[in-house]
């Protein structure tokens, strides 16, 4: 059957959640894939509670002083980082929760290198610049779920 110009194809809410679901699930990896990333998400979604919950419960205060934010960035990090770790294990999320924790490595990198190098926090450049490159590499490999996600949220 045509459509003329005058008419207009009716669009619920479900029918929007349920195409947004379809798309995010055929962007999908591979089998094997799929599960390689599973396999490093699970172990950097724990790591990234673990430091999260260091810093929401102020055990790291000296190295927010040495920066000079105070703890408000301390508990800022921490959320973001604790939001990270979850989404790292939401299956439709896992893209831009990788995606996200790498901006937050990022920043940590350049803190550590710039503001930090001459602390006890200095050394820990290595490691903020590692876990951000895992993270990319973990948003990289979801780019057509992120993909996916930013369709059914423009949708």
């Amino acid at each position: 059957m045509k459509q003329t110009a005058k008419e207009t194809a009716v669009v619920t809410p479900t029918a929007r959640v349920t195409a947004a679901r379809l798309a995010i699930r055929a962007a999908r990896p591979r089998r094997l894939t799929n599960t390689l990333l599973w396999a490093a998400q699970i172990p950097l979604a724990a790591l990234f509670v673990y430091f999260a919950l260091a810093k929401l419960t102020g055990g790291l205060e000296q190295e927010f002083a040495d920066i000079g934010a105070g703890q408000w960035l301390a508990y800022v990090a921490g959320t973001a980082e604790l939001a990270g770790a979850i989404g790292l294990l939401t299956p439709w999320l896992a893209g831009l929760a990788a995606a996200g924790l790498a901006a937050v490595m990022a920043g940590a990198t350049i803190i550590n290198a710039t503001v930090l190098h001459h602390t006890t926090y200095g050394s820990l450049v290595g490691m903020t610049a590692l876990l951000g490159a895992v993270c990319s590499l973990l948003a990289y490999a979801r780019r057509q779920q992120i993909k996916a996600v930013a369709a059914a949220i423009r949708r």
